[in-house]
This record gives C-alpha cells, sequence and structure tokens, in this order.
C-alpha cells in the first residue's frame, strides 16, 4: 500500500471497485444466498456490509476534512499516511476481526441495491476530493474499532483495503460453491 497522492488512493479504490464489480456482477440469486459451511456471511451480505462500511467511512471523512478546513492548514495533495497505520493496516489483512452492530449487513439488501449505494458513495467521496487535496487532514483524527485514530486520507486509504478483504473472503465463498 504505497501511494504518493491522494490521487492515487482514489485510483486504488476505483480499481478495487472494478474488481468487486467483476467478482460478483454475474452472481445468480443462488450464489449471492449460499451460506457454505464455516461461512458466517453471504456474498450479499459481504457487499451489503462493504456499503454500510464505505458510507461510515465517507461522513467521516467529511467531518474530518472540514474541520481540517477550518484549521486553515493546506496541503500539496500528497498522501501522508503514518507508518503506524501502515503498520496496522498491513497486519490486518490476515487478522480476523468481528464486524461491530452498526456495520453488519441486515441480509435484507440486493447485490445491485449495495452496489447503487456503493455508487452513490463513491460520488459524495468525489465531491470530497478537492478537499482531501487541498487541507491538511492529518491532524484531524477520529477512532476506527481496530486501527485507533485515523486521519481522513487515512480512512480514504483504508476503504479500498477494507473492499480488497472482502473481495478475497467473497472469492472464497464461491470457490467453496464450486
Amino acid at each position: 500500500m504505497k501511494y504518493n497522492t491522494i490521487g492515487d488512493i482514489y485510483e486504488a479504490n476505483d480499481r478495487i471497485r472494478e474488481k468487486l464489480r467483476a467478482t460478483v456482477g454475474n452472481l445468480t440469486d443462488a450464489q449471492a444466498d449460499a451460506l457454505p459451511e464455516g461461512e458466517k456471511w453471504t456474498v450479499r451480505e459481504f457487499v451489503e456490509h462493504i456499503a454500510i462500511v464505505d458510507e461510515g467511512i465517507m461522513r467521516i471523512s467529511a467531518k474530518l476534512l472540514n474541520a481540517a478546513r477550518e484549521g486553515g492548514k493546506s496541503s500539496d495533495g500528497a498522501a501522508r499516511l503514518s507508518d503506524e497505520f501502515l503498520q496496522k493496516a498491513a497486519a490486518g489483512r490476515t487478522a480476523k476481526f468481528e464486524a461491530p452492530d452498526r456495520v453488519r449487513p441486515t441480509g435484507t439488501k440486493s447485490i445491485a441495491e449495495s452496489l447503487a449505494r456503493m455508487d452513490e458513495t463513491r460520488r459524495q467521496l468525489e465531491e470530497l476530493r478537492p478537499l482531501f487535496e487541498s487541507v491538511d487532514g492529518t491532524e484531524a483524527k477520529f477512532p476506527h474499532p481496530a486501527f485507533g485514530d485515523l486521519s481522513a486520507q487515512e480512512w480514504l486509504a483504508l476503504l479500498g483495503g477494507h473492499e480488497m478483504r472482502h473481495i478475497k473472503q467473497i472469492e472464497a465463498v464461491l470457490e467453496k460453491l464450486k
């Protein structure tokens, strides 16, 4: 996870989103709703969870960026992710986590509904891009349950990492269905 600019983070997140769409875009209802032995969530539930988390990250980022803007510190658009965040993110790729209740899927949303929600969140994140690129959002922080206090830039990077983690889990579920 090496990013030089905010644009690099956005581009990586877009590539990850395309991978998610390619992975779940043509699934049957039976594949989307199957719960193989040893799994806790269906593919549909994974996608709903991602949509919920994405929306939360967008809201947190907006709050942090607005606080940074009020602080008056400008940025050159460089991506500044702390070493601590990078270490925790690397360790988190294989760690087991239990999703907090507020981001657990309900099981009531179709993959198409969740993807549409994710598209809307992505549109809102795109509206935040000028703030990400122009204000220094490294000082204002908001706590993540597993990673601790994160800046807006770290939350943005986490969005893609979180999505990629679940793509791999979705692929594992689909592999069990073969």
